[in-house]
């Protein structure tokens, strides 16, 4: 993970026009500024945390009158894209991709079309943050300054451009799905095929099962048209397989070469980020004319600078299902406790959000959180209270969370991932005990819903999000970017280079209002 650090926040850089009356004020807003700021350092979760992840602090002082003009040039500089014409010299052409608007008259006896204006200017922004806050102190507050100033961030605009950089005919396009399933899958392979036609395209391929499938001779690459493709959203999984890890950059790289692929769209997590930006650089290295496109694909919704990954909604959807069973479950059984474990190995976005849909969970367990299970605040005896007020409880905990309770293993997975301890079934003994040993009864009701919530089919929702970013996908590669993905910001769909976005996962922030909401939803306390 970057090291985030925040300079320039002592009394020698507090503007001389604010109103510190004397120097007692002055200490006291810089010591809780700094409290502020130390504890968003360590977590990497606020939107101040994303902007420091992609400017080099050490050069700021904010007393310094021109200081948002630096920020902002680094910060620029930053989300620039990477482009064929860095190290290439490519020439562009009129696009190929364009819509007719039949205007319903007739010249010289031949029906007429328009061309509409369906094209985004290379110089078009989406704001990166959209709310003015008035002081560290406010709800939320998310600052780059100890007076939180507004501060202008913008990133590139998706979307087709006139100028192309590739001959739709001389494409070979390929697809690859890496990591773990998750809904939408599908709709993103079915709208990468649809637009790369519409672009003119007719070479291509699918790779099956992740990067793996690049070098296992015994893998086939699969064929891919419209037809091919057409209904493959009516089901959920991937039409193409996945896999985690797979092989070393140079042989996949090699095999890219060897199957003269021209444009490589490549969708998966943070994981699966960091291998496409290996596979640019080395593209890059080689003077490849190729385009690398990602599209952020992860059910914890844990990318950084985005607003959602495809599948959460899904996944929250189905999540908030697996908490209605297990509250009709507790309700219905002498003292029953309903449990259910979420997906959510560093971010507990989805136990977050499902609690907060479904209304009925009394105890939300999250990652980002930590919790004692033990003592007169712990999470067993505020258990206690709630079977005699209510007579049954809900819990919902996140696959991540309170691991540092568990005993840990050195083990990891083949995408690198740490495997965790089973906070589940570990939760489940631990209160059955629990209540054994005060003489009390509870009967426990324990889901799991993991793998069922990763194979459905995308909700609507993630469909018209799936939709978007697969046409995106293609228009970025047209536009002759590479090493950049794809995403929503603010409601706009951007792009952004991939190495902003595998800086460290984006995580609930327990001073955000969203957390708060939840809190206020369940009802639960601090267990600390």
């Amino acid at each position: 993970m970057a090291n985030y650090t925040l300079q320039g926040l002592g009394p020698t850089y507090v503007k001389k026009n604010k109103p510190h009356s004397s120097d007692n004020d002055l200490i006291k807003f810089n010591t809780s500024w700094r409290s502020i700021v130390h504890r968003k350092k360590k977590r990497c979760r606020s939107l101040l945390m994303k902007i420091n992840a992609v400017v080099n602090d050490s050069t700021f002082d904010f007393e310094d009158s021109d200081w948002k003009i630096h920020y902002q040039d680094q910060f620029e500089e930053r989300m620039r894209l990477p482009h064929l014409n860095d190290n290439l010299n490519v020439t562009p052409r009129q696009t190929t991709f364009f819509l007719k608007n039949r205007v319903g008259r007739l010249a010289d006896g031949i029906d007429s079309l328009e061309e509409k204006s369906n094209y985004v200017d290379d110089n078009d922004r989406a704001l990166l943050r959209v709310i003015k806050f008035s002081s560290p102190t406010s709800a939320g507050a998310e600052c780059i300054d100890p007076y939180c100033n507004w501060v202008e961030l913008w990133v590139h605009r998706a979307g087709p451009r006139k100028q192309i950089y590739f001959e739709p005919d001389s494409v070979k396009a390929a697809i690859v799905t890496c990591g773990g399933l998750c809904p939408g899958l599908n709709d993103v392979i079915r709208q990468i095929v649809f637009t790369l036609e519409v672009y003119g395209v007719k070479n291509i391929i699918g790779i099956p099962f992740g990067y793996r499938g690049f070098v296992d001779e015994e893998l086939l690459e699969m064929p891919l048209s419209r037809d091919v493709v057409q209904n493959i959203n009516l089901a959920g999984g991937s039409l193409l397989g996945v896999s985690r890890g797979g092989a070393d950059v140079n042989d996949i790289v090699d095999r890219i070469q060897a199957k003269q692929i021209s444009m490589l769209f490549i969708l998966g997590g943070n994981g699966t980020h960091a291998g496409g930006k290996a596979l640019h650089e080395e593209c890059q290295r080689r003077r490849m004319k190729i385009s690398i496109i990602c599209v952020p694909k992860t059910i914890d919704n844990d990318i950084l600078l985005m607003d959602k990954t495809f599948g959460f909604d899904t996944a929250v959807e189905e999540a908030q299902k697996a908490i209605n069973s297990a509250y009709i479950e507790a309700h219905s059984a002498y003292k029953g406790i309903g449990l259910v474990k979420l997906m959510g190995r560093s971010s507990g976005f989805i136990a977050m959000h499902a609690s907060l849909s479904s209304g009925q969970t009394d105890i939300c367990l999250i990652p980002e959180v930590p919790f004692n299970l033990e003592g007169q605040y712990g999470v067993l005896k505020y258990l206690e209270k709630l079977m005699q007020k209510k007579g049954s409880a809900v819990i919902c905990v996140a696959e991540g969370a309170g691991q540092e309770l568990l005993q840990r293993s050195n083990a990891i997975d083949a995408s690198g991932n740490a495997v965790l301890a089973d906070i589940g079934v570990y939760l489940q003994q631990k209160i059955k005990n629990h209540f054994k040993d005060i003489g009390d009864h509870a009967d426990i009701k324990y889901i799991d819903p993991t793998y069922m919530i990763r194979a459905v089919r995308a909700n609507a929702s993630d469909a018209i999000l799936c939709t978007v970013l697969g046409q995106n996908a293609v228009h970025g590669a047209f536009a002759g970017f590479s090493g950049i993905t794809v995403g929503i910001c603010n409601t706009h769909y951007v792009y952004l280079p991939i190495s902003e976005v595998i800086e460290c996962p984006r995580l609930v922030d327990p001073d955000s209002r969203m957390w708060h909401r939840c809190l206020t939803s369940t009802g639960q306390p601090d267990f600390i």
